[in-house]
């Protein structure tokens, strides 16, 4: 028996018939109280009728009562509230009666349990995959959609971290997010130490020379360098020259960026000339951003951008190839709203109080089209619909954090599933 499961019968009210204590009291459950996840009492706040009385106060679980001794909870002032000791097993027949105790086990359906350790037990890629079509749409809906959010607050710790390093200026923070973003899963840690180390404010003084920009950002990236032969780069770097003195800026290491097993578009020197003319189209990106009330007009600001010239006979530095404008693609630009710009405008909403500009991004997030991956391949085989990057995020958010931890208690979708009457 693990002690979590006992936390979920609890929680939930999953027991089958009424409660008494091993003293033969009667429980009625008016609140069981709020989950504590950090030290002290399992459940706090509870509400209990023992008897002919009302109690309000911490209630504690464990599998076996004499686990409370076995933990030194006699000895720890936090739980000195606890008006119910919740257990599986009631080993301890010389407690000092402290308070009363409720054995579990004599009250919940065993094919509860049953079904649970198959999950936990099981080695699918996801435990429940062979059961998931049987779960309600609006079942799955509801908890997809607070996947997302709980995604999105993921991401929205990086973004704060980004805030405070740039002392609280959100074009600075968007700025970091697009370069992380821009790296994609290959080359973001590299491209966001480049950021860091060419603040905003250095780049928005030179948004009206495209030239100056792409030579700050391939020269703050370690890539330029006085060997290089064709005419463009040389130029990148004569200017990159004089702006690193001004700035007194110091580049990254150019081994840090890998282009082994990446295709030639995907080359971090394409990426880094695509960000280079992105942060060139006009200024205010960041406002414009947040004032676009379409998908279509948020992507507009980012589809049109190509890298400079000379990338289109160029994937690298020096060496001529067939090829054409290096826009960005129509997948490369999904998984930049997917992973920055959406995420972003989430998280500057909530900041400011702003439910409109929440919504607004959950929104988008239903309007464009899921990634594809083999993971999201996956999961359209077990029936789950991939359509929109909402679930898509949802179903990536609910793997790594519920599926992958075998946190099915935790999770609606395996709430459904473990009821007594399922199918596992």
């Amino acid at each position: 028996m693990k002690e979590e499961f006992l936390h979920y019968i609890w929680k939930f009210r999953l027991y089958n018939k009424p409660l008494k204590t091993v003293e033969n009291e009667h429980v009625e459950v008016i609140s069981p109280g709020i989950h504590n996840h950090n030290a002290g009492p399992d459940f706090s706040d509870a509400r209990l009728r023992i008897g002919d009385t009302l109690w309000a106060g911490n209630v504690e679980i464990h599998v076996n009562s004499s686990d409370w001794y076995r933990h030194g909870h006699q000895h720890d002032t936090s739980y000195d509230n606890v008006v119910l000791h919740v257990v599986y097993h009631h080993d301890d027949l010389t407690s000092d009666n402290r308070f009363p105790v409720l054995q579990l086990k004599d009250f919940f359906d065993s094919s509860l349990y049953a079904n649970y350790q198959q999950f936990i037990d099981s080695k699918r890629w996801v435990p429940c995959v062979n059961q998931i079509n049987e779960v309600p749409a609006h079942e799955i809906y509801l908890w997809l959609e607070r996947m997302l959010i709980e995604r999105l607050e993921h991401k929205a710790e990086l973004i704060q971290g980004f805030l405070s390093l740039g002392n609280n200026d959100w074009e600075e923070a968007f700025y970091h997010t697009l370069a992380r973003s821009y790296g994609f899963s290959v080359n973001a840690l590299p491209f966001e130490m480049m950021a860091r180390s060419l603040p905003y404010r250095v780049i928005a003084r030179h948004l009206d020379q495209p030239m100056q920009v792409e030579a700050l950002v391939f020269g703050q990236a370690g890539l330029l360098s006085h060997d290089l032969r064709d005419p463009w780069p040389q130029e990148l770097f004569r200017e990159y020259s004089f702006l690193r003195q001004k700035y007194h800026l110091v580049p990254i290491a150019p081994h840090l960026w890998r282009f082994m097993r990446l295709r030639p578009v995907n080359f971090p020197t394409i990426r880094l000339a695509q960000f280079s003319a992105m942060l060139c189209v006009g200024g205010g990106l960041l406002s414009r951003v947040l004032e676009s009330k379409t998908t279509d007009r948020l992507t507009e600001h980012f589809s049109g951008v190509s890298a400079s010239a000379y990338w289109d006979t160029h994937f690298i530095f020096d060496r001529s190839a067939p090829g054409r404008k290096k826009h960005l693609g129509k997948e490369a630009l999904s998984l930049l709203m997917i992973n920055a710009v959406l995420p972003f405008l989430f998280v500057y909403g909530r900041s400011i109080d702003n439910d409109r500009l929440c919504n607004r991004a959950l929104d988008f997030f239903g309007r464009l089209q899921g990634e594809k991956n083999v993971q999201i391949s996956r999961w359209k085989a077990a029936g789950m619909d991939v359509s929109s990057a909402f679930n898509t995020q949802a179903l990536i958010g609910m793997k790594s954090d519920y599926c992958d931890k075998k946190r099915c208690l935790d999770c609606r979708i395996g709430n459904f599933l473990l009821k007594p009457g399922q199918t596992i």
